[in-house]
C-alpha cells in the first residue's frame, strides 16, 4: 500500500504524479516504518529514503544514490528489495504460561518476516520451562523451534537476545504485579507490550458465546455446562472450546477433540486437563482443546450450530463473542478492578454473573454489584449460586475430612476453600484435617509456594510423577474419609484407601431474566 503526499492526484500515472504532482510518495511497511520516494532537481531523479518507527535507531537514508525509474513496476520492485534486504526484524520475547502466550504467537508472529520470537518465558505452572516450542507448530521461519526459558531468566534473556519488544502473555495476575514486570523489562532496554483483546480474537463463521471471569475459581465450569445444557434443549449442536492447557507433547495436542473417557486417555491427560474435559463429556458435549486456535475452531465449527468457549484462569476469549459472559466472585470483592486481564472481561461482558452468593456475605455481595454498575452500566447482572451437592451427605457428620479442592483455584486462584470445604460445613459437623505434615515431593513444594493455604489439599497433577505423589499424599493422611472438590471423579485417576466422597456443584440462577432467556435474545432456537 502507498499514499502520496497531497498535493494535485489528478495524473494517471505514479511517476508523472511523482514528477509533476506531488513532492514524494511514501510506502508504509506494516509495524516496520516507511519508505520515503522523493523526487529530485531532475524530475526523473528521485532518492529512496527508510524513515524507521522503531525506537533503538534514527531516520536513515540507507543508500545515498538516485535511481531513474521507468514505470511503477520498477519502483514497487525496488521498493520490494530495498525492504527484504535493509529491514531490521524486531526481536520478540513472550513472556507466558503455555497458554495465550502460543495462541498470540500463532496469530501475531507466526510466518511474519517483521518479527523473530527469539524466546518464550514460563512460570505459574510446574514443568514447562526448559522445553520448546516446537518447528512443526512454529512454522517455517523456526526450523530449530522456539526455546521456553524460566521467566525468572526474564533480565538475561533480554540482554543475550537484544529483545526489543517483551509480550506479556499470561493471566490471573495483580495489574501491581504487571506493572512491576513492566519494571523490569524496561530497565533491561525493552519495551513492554500488552496485545489488545481485538487483535488476538479469531472470527468464527458460527456463533459463539465466551465464557470468562474476573478470577480463576468464580465457577467458569459450571457456567458453561449450564450455558451447553441451555443452547441444547433449543436443538443446538454444541461444541465447547476450552481454553489450553498443554502440559504435554504440543505437536500431539495441536487438536485434541473430547467425545468420551477414552479419549481422556488416548490424550494421555492431566488431571487439571480432566477437570475440565471430563464434566462436558458427563452431560454429553464435544470439547475441544489444543495448541492451534485457528486449527481448533476450524473443525468444530463443522459439526456445531453454537461454540462455547470454555475460558481459562480470567484470561479473554481467543475467538470473538457473540455473546461475552463474565463470572464474579462475592468471595473476592474488589478482585474484578485489580487482576488482569479480568477487568478488560468485566467490562466486554454482556452478562455479567455475581456466583456463589449463597455462601456470601451480603455486604460482599453489594461492594461487588456496584464495581460492576460503575465499569460496566450496560451489562445484565445476574444474581447465582453454585448449589453444592454430595451423594452420601450422612457420611461426613462428625467425621476427621480431608479436603481435596481445585488446584488452580486454591494455588495462584488465592482462595481458601472451594466445594469439598462448603461441603462439609453444609453437611457437617466435621473436622478438617491439615493435609501438610503428610505432604510429599511437589505436593509439599505446592505448600511452600503457596504459604496462606490452610486446611486443604490441592488437587495437583500436572505430570504422571506429581499424580503419584498426590495419591502418596492423600493415603498417609490420617482422616475418616475425603471430600473431592475437584469436577473429576478423583477415585477413577488415584486409589485411595479411605472412603471418598465427591461435591459436585452447578450453577443455578437466582434472578431475572435469566441465562435461558437472555441466550434466546442472542441465539435463536432451530
Amino acid at each position: 500500500m502507498y499514499y502520496y503526499v497531497k498535493r494535485d492526484t489528478r495524473k494517471s500515472t505514479l511517476l508523472r504524479k511523482l514528477s509533476t504532482a506531488v513532492d514524494a510518495i511514501v510506502f508504509p511497511i506494516q509495524n516496520q516504518g516507511k519508505w520515503i520516494l522523493r523526487k529530485q532537481n531532475n524530475q526523473n531523479c528521485f532518492l529512496l529514503i527508510f524513515v524507521s518507527y522503531c525506537s533503538n535507531f534514527n531516520t536513515k537514508v540507507l543508500r545515498n544514490k538516485k535511481w531513474q525509474f521507468n514505470n511503477e513496476a520498477n519502483i514497487s520492485t525496488t521498493i520490494k528489495l530495498r525492504t527484504k534486504i535493509n529491514m531490521e526484524k524486531r526481536r520478540i520475547l513472550i513472556m507466558g504460561a503455555a497458554g495465550r502466550d502460543f495462541h498470540n504467537f500463532n496469530v501475531l508472529f507466526k510466518d511474519n518476516e517483521e518479527y523473530e520470537v527469539v524466546a518464550f518465558t514460563a512460570t505459574q505452572i510446574p514443568n514447562i520451562a526448559d522445553r520448546k516450542y516446537p518447528s512443526e507448530l512454529a512454522g517455517r521461519l523456526y526450523p530449530n523451534g522456539i526455546p521456553v526459558y524460566d521467566e525468572k531468566e526474564l533480565t538475561v534473556l533480554i540482554k543475550r537476545y537484544q529483545v526489543d519488544d517483551v509480550v506479556f502473555a499470561y493471566s490471573d495476575v495483580l495489574h501491581e504485579y504487571v506493572m512491576h514486570k513492566a519494571s523490569v523489562v524496561q530497565a533491561a532496554g525493552a519495551n513492554f507490550v500488552i496485545k489488545g483483546a481485538e487483535q488476538t480474537m479469531l472470527k468464527s463463521k458460527v456463533p459463539v458465546i465466551a465464557i470468562c471471569a474476573v478470577r480463576t475459581g468464580c465457577g467458569k465450569s459450571a457456567a458453561t455446562r449450564r450455558v451447553c445444557r441451555i443452547l441444547k434443549d433449543t436443538g443446538k449442536k454444541v461444541v465447547a472450546i476450552r481454553h489450553p492447557m498443554p502440559y504435554g507433547d504440543l505437536v500431539k495436542q495441536k487438536v485434541q477433540r473430547f467425545e468420551t473417557y477414552e479419549d481422556l486417555a488416548l490424550h494421555d491427560c492431566t488431571i487439571e486437563e480432566m477437570e475440565e474435559y471430563e464434566p462436558h463429556i458427563e452431560q454429553g458435549t464435544i470439547v475441544y482443546s489444543g495448541v492451534d486456535y485457528e486449527a481448533i475452531l476450524r473443525e468444530a465449527e463443522e459439526e456445531a450450530d453454537v461454540i462455547v468457549w470454555d475460558g481459562g484462569n480470567n484470561d479473554l476469549p481467543f475467538y470473538k463473542p457473540d455473546l461475552h459472559i463474565t463470572l464474579v466472585d462475592p468471595h473476592r470483592p474488589g478482585h474484578e478492578l485489580t487482576y488482569f486481564p479480568g477487568e478488560t472481561n468485566l467490562m466486554l461482558a454482556h452478562i455479567v454473573i455475581i456466583s456463589k452468593e449463597e455462601y456470601a456475605d451480603a455486604e460482599n455481595i453489594i461492594k461487588v454489584k456496584e464495581n460492576i454498575k460503575k465499569t460496566n452500566p450496560n451489562a445484565v447482572i445476574i444474581d447465582a449460586t453454585l448449589n453444592i451437592s454430595v451423594d452420601n451427605p450422612n457420611k461426613i457428620k462428625d467425621c476427621r475430612v480431608l479436603a481435596v479442592e481445585d488446584g488452580p483455584t486454591v494455588t495462584h486462584g488465592g482462595m481458601a476453600y472451594g466445594a469439598a470445604i462448603l461441603a462439609a460445613r453444609k453437611y457437617g459437623p466435621s473436622i478438617l484435617v491439615d493435609p501438610k505434615p503428610y505432604a510429599v515431593g511437589s505436593i509439599k513444594e505446592t505448600f511452600n509456594k503457596y504459604p496462606d493455604i490452610d486446611k486443604l489439599l490441592p488437587a495437583m497433577g500436572y505430570s504422571r510423577k506429581q499424580i503419584i505423589e498426590l495419591e502418596e499424599t492423600i493415603n498417609q493422611a490420617e482422616c475418616d474419609i475425603v471430600i473431592t472438590g475437584t469436577p473429576i471423579d478423583l477415585g477413577k485417576i488415584i486409589k485411595i484407601n479411605k472412603p471418598i466422597v465427591r461435591a459436585k456443584y452447578e450453577l443455578k440462577e437466582l434472578s431475572t431474566p435469566n441465562l435461558r432467556e437472555l441466550i434466546a435474545d442472542h441465539i435463536k432456537p432451530n
